[in-house]
């Protein structure tokens, strides 16, 4: 067997010129699920390359226009700020399921959404939180939503060269909240059978004016649900919106029959998840808890 190298570069451009080097490298945000990969004989890299030594890219922030997360921070050590879970308390709920307690230690969300699991929970209260991705890469800076990141089971926009740096997440606006939920056969270290996110702003008198809506585990990317959303918009999510939502969620669902749940019941859950997540980020957006 040839050795395999570790680097551990302490800035930006020098893991971009490591990556330029060895095309055949790969960048390690946590290694959780890589060196679970690599010891199955599922990816096979010349290098690992460790970005938790980046000062950058092990900080997160937050200000008035929302949090700044670098791509290698640990989902135990994001879990710890009180603010991030009162602002995003659904992403705060998907990041706390990344594996055991060891596991979110090292794990983070820049690794969860590069993993591009079908099933991973982070990536959909992302999307429905308008979250973006910044990339590096020998080019420079571009950002896209977080939407547009997963292109296929394993596989992201990300170019030679290029990764993820940061995600972007905006302050929410007023009379806003979040809710993730999702379904797995064991209530600990289990991957989804569906995940669902919703995001919902409220007016005064408690009525959606804006929506998004976000299903994991039902196509091979994830799936964002405008017309669960548009059912949602305008109501105060009494039974009959709640009902709308979640038949469109089930329409939306593409899954496959596998050892975890057959097309049916999982497209049925998709719809139960939806109704459940948009009650819970509808009264919290009220102050409920």
């Amino acid at each position: 067997m040839s050795a395999i190298r570790y680097e551990a570069p302490t800035s930006i451009p020098d893991a971009i010129r490591l990556m330029q080097a060895d095309p055949a490298a790969t960048v390690m945000a946590g290694g959780t699920d890589l060196l679970v990969q690599f010891r199955a004989g599922i990816k096979r890299p010349s290098a690992f390359i460790d970005i938790k030594r980046i000062p950058d890219l092990v900080r997160f922030s937050i200000d008035p226009n929302g949090l700044t997360l670098g791509a290698a921070v640990s989902a135990a050590e994001l879990g710890e700020s009180v603010e991030f879970k009162r602002l995003w308390p659904g992403i705060a709920e998907a990041a706390a399921l990344i594996g055991s307690t060891q596991i979110q230690g090292r794990g983070s969300l820049g690794g969860n959404l590069c993993n591009a699991s079908p099933a991973a929970d982070t990536p959909c209260p992302l999307i429905v939180n308008h979250a973006d991705c910044v990339i590096a890469g020998p080019e420079g800076r571009r950002s896209i939503p977080v939407e547009q990141f997963v292109i296929a089971p394993g596989k992201t926009v990300l170019k030679a060269g290029e990764f993820l740096v940061t995600i972007r997440v905006p302050r929410p606006r007023p009379i806003t909240a979040d809710a993730y939920l999702r379904l797995t056969p064991r209530s600990e270290m289990d991957i989804a059978v569906v995940g669902c996110a919703v995001s919902l702003t409220l007016d005064t008198n408690g009525v959606c004016t804006a929506a998004r809506v976000a299903l994991a585990a039902v196509a091979p990317t994830p799936v964002l649900v405008p017309e669960a959303a548009q059912a949602l918009i305008g109501s105060r999510l009494d039974e009959d919106a709640l009902s709308r939502a979640a038949a469109a969620a089930s329409a939306a669902a593409r899954p496959i029959d596998d050892k975890r749940g057959t097309i049916v019941y999982r497209r049925q859950i998709a719809g139960v998840l939806t109704r459940r997540a948009a009650a819970i980020a509808w009264r919290r957006a009220k102050g409920g808890n």
